[in-house]
């Protein structure tokens, strides 16, 4: 059976279309700080590694696993946006290179783009203001206007649902950096499940979570689905 035309592609933001420069693991020092956990203690060096090996998934999600009451991961959360913030206001983030110029020919070519991340809205809303990418793509979601964060498959059956862009999911393709982007195309029965080589997780790992393909950067997408 010959694949299905793309029609909708859905992007992850932090390591796929955007470079922050390690913003995560920054803002996540300040999160913890707030709570009492030093950096540099093993308390500190082990939250860290939770932090890297579970790139993608919605951050609160990660603040409840690793502070356990909800309290304590609701003011981890809100301290983590707040330096995350802080730090884009800063001038820390950046396009991927080839990001804006891909989206614009996908665009261009008819398909529908949707943004996602793992990050609260008024975050991705900061960083896609900090960028001036009001009007580059057609919809940016986050785990609140899905229901849950990755690895789930609510943000891309939610771009699927709210665009209406395409026919059937197998018409969708899910790009990201880590395993849990992957994992998420995966259980929404995306067409394609890309996974790129500019972010958290290497080849292997997304291969393990699912990807269909790895591509260099999403430079490389256009010739994958046009």
């Amino acid at each position: 059976m010959a694949a299905k035309q793309t029609k909708l592609v859905v992007l992850d933001m932090a390591g796929t279309t955007v470079a922050d420069g390690g913003l995560v693991e920054l803002a996540f020092e300040a999160a913890a700080r707030e709570l009492g956990v030093e950096p540099g203690s093993e308390r500190h060096e082990a939250m860290l590694a939770d932090v890297r090996a579970t790139m993608g998934e919605s951050k609160i999600t990660v603040f409840r696993r690793l502070f356990g009451e909800e309290a304590l991961a609701q003011r981890a959360n809100v301290a983590f946006e707040a330096a995350y913030d802080r730090l884009v206001g800063e001038g820390h983030v950046a396009p991927i290179d080839g990001a804006v110029d891909t989206i614009t020919r996908l665009r261009d070519a008819g398909l529908t783009v949707v943004l996602t991340t793992g990050f609260s809205g008024p975050t991705q809303q900061r960083i896609i203001e900090a960028l001036g990418w009001q009007k580059l793509v057609d919809l940016a979601l986050c785990p609140a206007d899905a229901g849950r964060g990755r690895p789930y498959p609510d943000l891309a059956l939610a771009a699927f649902l709210r665009t209406a862009a395409a026919d059937s999911v197998a018409e969708m393709a899910v790009l990201g950096d880590t395993g849990y982007d992957m994992q998420c195309g995966v259980r929404a029965g995306a067409g394609i499940v890309a996974g790129v080589l500019t972010g958290a997780h290497d080849a292997a790992r997304l291969r393990a979570d699912g990807a269909t393909h790895v591509l260099a950067t999403i430079a490389d997408l256009p010739a994958l689905v046009l």
